[in-house]
């Protein structure tokens, strides 16, 4: 028993890490009204652990908060994460469907981020379509590629879920 709690804790904890390096390392493309953030594509972790859950939350989070975001980002931005974790994972039966509620999710309330915590003039449907796009990029496109890629390793990686039933 707590073994599994130890294990849950370390795969939420590595996957926080790796989505706020990725954040940080790719800062340049990360933020704004046009955005490609590559953390993104470990948003398809759900589909192998539920540990990814607290795991992109917090890493959003924490991005978020070492990179001097408005509150508003901060708090929004880690909720808007948290609820397409979860999403994501309810749809966990159905691989090529993980990448959507984040692309969804992001495209829906990102641009209210930016409007009213940075003040952005862009019409908000316009990005919608920018943020969408640099989401369906990421996650859709980069995530689809690491979830076949990771699928094919899952027993190794994520060995407490391995033997639980999962899509294939």
């Amino acid at each position: 028993m707590k073994t599994s709690k130890v294990t849950f804790i370390t795969e939420a904890a590595v996957i926080a890490a790796l989505y706020t390096v990725l954040v940080l390392v790719f800062s340049f493309s990360s933020f704004g009204p046009i955005q490609f953030r590559i953390a993104e594509a470990l948003t398809v972790l759900p589909y192998f652990t539920p540990a990814a859950i607290p795991g992109l939350a917090i890493g959003c989070f924490l991005s978020a908060l070492i990179t001097g975001a408005d509150v508003l980002d901060i708090v929004f931005g880690s909720l808007a994460t948290l609820i397409a974790a979860v999403l994501s994972y309810q749809l966990r039966r159905h691989r090529f469907l993980v990448p959507i509620p984040p692309i969804l999710v992001n495209a829906i309330v990102v641009p209210w981020v930016l409007r009213f915590a940075y003040g952005e003039a862009q019409p908000i449907y316009l990005m919608m379509l920018t943020v969408g796009a640099g989401q369906l990029l990421a996650a859709g496109v980069l995530g689809s590629i690491l979830l076949l890629a990771l699928g094919r390793i899952k027993h190794i990686i994520f060995r407490n879920h391995a033997d639980k039933k999962i899509a294939k």
